[in-house]
């Protein structure tokens, strides 16, 4: 068990949960305070799961890679565990948000797009390092939030984490990068 109180620290666990909480609450403080009787924004849980795979990104990396590459123990399994963990933690914590009356998504919608995004940030780590994991995932939202109505699959795709649940094109885009990025970051590791 001391293991795992040393790993979640190297990975700045605390301090990644604090923040995943912190945006959580304050979505909620938010939207409760406006009623919350209407629809909401399909944006506003999709910054919500951002904020917080952002958060946890920077636990992708350890302080010292060259140590974790020469360790004794598998890191394969940690990894991908690491990045279901994340996916796992930050749609409870949205969902938990709703628990209290303050509906900000389907079930099916925060579970498709948390696993998406922990996918896409697992990818960061991979391509641009555990420092800067949280950049595809914060470029994609940008992109998805000033981009023009979807009206064929490729805009679909391009839009996938705001599009309601149960749309074909952006539930594959979600499985694809959550397998991809967790098996390609439980292979690679992040980047040094």
């Amino acid at each position: 068990m001391r293991w795992l109180t040393l790993y979640a620290r190297s990975r700045q666990v605390p301090v990644s949960l604090a923040a995943v909480l912190f945006s959580a609450a304050a979505v909620w403080a938010l939207v409760a305070r406006d009623g919350g009787g209407g629809a909401v924004d399909p944006r506003t849980p999709v910054f919500v799961l951002v904020a917080g795979v952002t958060a946890a990104s920077i636990g992708l990396g350890g302080q010292d890679l060259a140590l974790d590459r020469t360790a004794a123990i598998g890191w394969r399994p940690r990894r991908a565990g690491h990045v279901l963990l994340i996916g796992t933690v930050v749609a409870a914590v949205l969902l938990a948000v709703g628990a209290t009356g303050t509906d900000l998504a389907a079930t099916a919608f925060v579970v498709r797009d948390s696993a998406g995004l922990t996918g896409l940030v697992a990818l960061g780590a991979v391509v641009c390092g555990a420092p800067y994991a949280w950049t595809p995932a914060v470029g994609w939202l940008s992109f998805s939030v000033f981009a023009p109505p979807p009206t064929s699959v490729p805009t679909e795709i391009a839009t996938w984490m705001l599009l309601p649940p149960g749309t074909p094109a952006a539930t594959w885009t979600a499985v694809a990068l959550a397998v991809t990025g967790t098996t390609v970051y439980a292979l690679a590791g992040p980047r040094r």
